[in-house]
């Protein structure tokens, strides 16, 4: 009893020729499924690598922004690097959506998250300590802080008046220069 009982369980378990024969054939192939493109790896890639990667692709639309909220997109950001894109990086490019890829300048690291600002509001800018040239005077700074705009047509009739509207100083060419109220004429008015 004990030898059939073995039989009969080689035979369930596969073991035996005709088991073996069926198991050998290739059952049908399975259908391959295509759910289409799929979104490449963009980033850290250069915004001109990016866009050709995806227009091989689909015919989907790339739609191209600075990644900072407080950095205009330059007209020319070819050179830029991808710092976000949407969607991911594996997902499904569906018909007739767009594809978005966040950029950041050359030498200019990315944010934390998109839309962040690289300036935070109240982080103060990097000013030069002027210099002494030849002559002795120091020379006016390469950068100081940017005064409050002015109308065009604006004119002080002097540096007390410019200083009260928080215009001064006032720079050769912009709204309120005058002269009059540049009196070492260093194309500076209201510096002193």
């Amino acid at each position: 009893m004990t030898a059939m009982a073995a039989a009969v369980a080689l035979s369930l378990a596969g073991c035996g020729d005709t088991a073996a024969k069926s198991s050998d054939k290739p059952g049908p192939a399975p259908s391959p499924t295509s759910p289409g493109p799929v979104m490449p790896a963009l980033v850290g890639k250069t915004a001109s690598e990016a866009e050709s990667l995806v227009k091989k692709l689909s015919d989907t639309p790339v739609e191209v922004r600075g990644a900072y909220s407080d950095v205009e997109l330059s007209r020319v950001h070819t050179m830029w690097l991808v710092c976000f894109q949407t969607p991911a990086a594996g997902a499904p490019l569906p018909p007739g959506s767009a594809a978005e890829i966040s950029l950041t300048g050359p030498g200019t690291p990315c944010p934390a998250q998109a839309g962040a600002a690289l300036r935070p509001v109240g982080t103060p800018t990097p000013t030069r300590t002027p210099v002494a040239g030849a002559t002795g005077k120091p020379k006016p700074p390469a950068s100081s802080p940017t005064p409050a705009p002015a109308p065009d047509d604006v004119s002080y009739k002097n540096c007390t008046e410019a200083k009260a509207a928080g215009a001064a100083p006032i720079r050769r060419g912009q709204p309120g220069y005058g002269k009059h109220l540049d009196r070492d004429d260093d194309g500076i008015a209201c510096d002193k």
